[in-house]
């Protein structure tokens, strides 16, 4: 059975934010969050960047190599970045993370890198998908692997200092899979500015709640509105549905930073 996914996006600037620094898109082939940052204007430049690199990639033509062709449109974001951090060096502390994923109607890749988080809704559990890429993750599993366990307090104060983002410099490699698109699943990918305020439980009660995509995604972002909005909020939702109940096409969504410069 050919799938489709019916998908909706939304980005909200929170309470404590001057500025909206989260990209996000949403089509037929291609969805993806980029959470920026760098300073003042460093932030939208490096997510938008990313953003409108990748929209490329949202387009009918057949792709043999889902994660082969997301990998590859990943490197080449970064280096747009690393052309615009010399040509500007006002933005040369700029780097984005970015969860992205990429359709062919039977699979679906992912692309992962920093802390911005994918969500799969199955057969009424919720998973998370990604693995941060924040300091106190890589030390929780350098100790596992030695058979210890981490300092609450260590652990804590480094849960947002990230060790891989997009900033284009080199050996900065996303996290790439390939998944099976399952009939009746539901994807959420959201910046931390989402993910942080509200816990996995009351995400896994509105995504179960909210049948219609772009509700859910508006109740997520005023939850975390109403959690204090700490940061730009962003979410993207794709439930996957068979093709033939897609009997118009979706127009492309582009929200945050990302809808500012296109």
């Amino acid at each position: 059975m050919n799938v489709a996914i019916r998908y909706a996006a939304g980005s909200d600037i929170g309470c404590s934010r001057e500025n909206n620094e989260d990209s996000g898109y949403a089509g037929a082939r291609l969805i993806a969050v980029a959470d920026g940052m760098g300073g003042y204007a460093g932030g939208e430049v490096a997510s938008s960047t990313v953003i409108g690199s990748l929209r490329s990639l949202d387009t009918d033509a057949p792709i043999d190599d889902l994660v082969g062709a997301l990998g590859r449109a990943v490197a080449e974001a970064n280096e747009k970045l690393r052309i615009v951090r010399e040509e500007r060096p006002d933005l040369s502390r700029m780097g984005t993370t970015l969860t992205a994923m990429l359709w062919d109607g039977r699979s679906v890749a992912l692309a992962h890198i920093g802390d911005s988080r994918g969500y799969l809704l199955r057969d009424g559990e919720l998973f998370q998908i990604t693995q941060d890429h924040t300091m106190d993750e890589l030390l929780k599993a350098e100790a596992e692997q030695q058979g210890g366990t981490t300092d609450p307090a260590e652990t804590s104060r480094l849960s947002h200092v990230l060790y891989r983002v997009l900033d284009g410099r080199e050996d900065r490699e996303p996290d790439l899979r390939l998944r099976e698109a399952r009939l009746g699943d539901r994807y959420l990918l959201c910046s931390d500015g989402l993910s942080g305020p509200v816990d996995p439980q009351t995400i896994y009660e509105t995504l179960t709640a909210e049948a219609d995509p772009a509700r859910a995604a508006q109740r997520l972002i005023q939850l975390a509105r109403d959690k204090g909005g700490p940061d730009n909020i962003t979410a993207v939702i794709a439930d996957v549905v068979e093709a033939e109940h897609l009997t118009e096409p979706e127009v492309p969504l582009v929200v945050g930073a990302a809808a500012q410069q296109s």
